[in-house]
């Protein structure tokens, strides 16, 4: 495996521009582009508003925790996780096993305007989906900032934040890669040292 066969798996809150910028990386990286709220849908036949709804939000994890073990390819691939999916215990250890993890971060107040008239998010179906977003962003703020590398999307235009997850990208996948030991027997590479 050489640096850019590496996978890489975008994280944070809801509305920090995860689904567009990996979007555009992947294209950028010649990679496979999966949202995994897009892969769930699709493998359960039905949108995660629905699944929140019928089977409960403990059920969407257990969905999310099983695409990320099992249910996407091990190279070559970028991933846009869902919000929550890096909170929950174990995770985070589980996507940085698999490859980069880059965490988009924006403040509460980007994150409501960004969010104002989102339909298709099962944790704002409530009264107050302003209280909601602050309570959640309180609790899950400290994960996303131990969870990789943070690039701020604040007042950004996209295409900053794509070469700046790019750049760290590099960096991060070539650490990847000599920390695994990987061999890259595709072109005649040795085992990198450890480090």
């Amino acid at each position: 495996m050489q640096p850019n066969d590496v996978n890489l798996y975008l994280v944070g809150f809801m509305g920090t521009g995860k689904t567009s910028v990996s979007r555009i990386v992947a294209a950028r990286l010649s990679h496979r582009w999966l949202d995994s709220d897009h892969e769930i849908e699709r493998l359960h036949g039905k949108p995660v508003a629905d699944i929140f709804a019928a089977e409960g939000e403990a059920a969407f994890r257990g969905m999310e925790r099983e695409f990320i073990e099992h249910g996407h390819p091990s190279e070559r691939t970028v991933v846009a996780c869902g919000g929550g999916l890096v909170v929950q215990p174990g995770m985070l250890a589980a996507l940085q096993k698999r490859g980069v993890v880059v965490c988009l971060h924006a403040t509460v107040e980007t994150i409501l305007r960004r969010t104002a008239h989102s339909r298709a998010r099962p944790l704002l179906n409530v009264e107050d989906p302003e209280k909601r977003v602050r309570e959640l962003y309180a609790v899950r703020e400290p994960i996303y900032r131990n969870a990789g590398s943070v690039i701020l999307t604040d007042n950004r235009p996209q295409l900053e934040v794509v070469q700046h997850v790019l750049r760290v990208y590099r960096r991060d996948s070539l650490d990847y890669v000599r920390a695994n030991g990987v061999v890259g027997a595709a072109d005649g590479g040795t085992a990198l040292p450890p480090r």
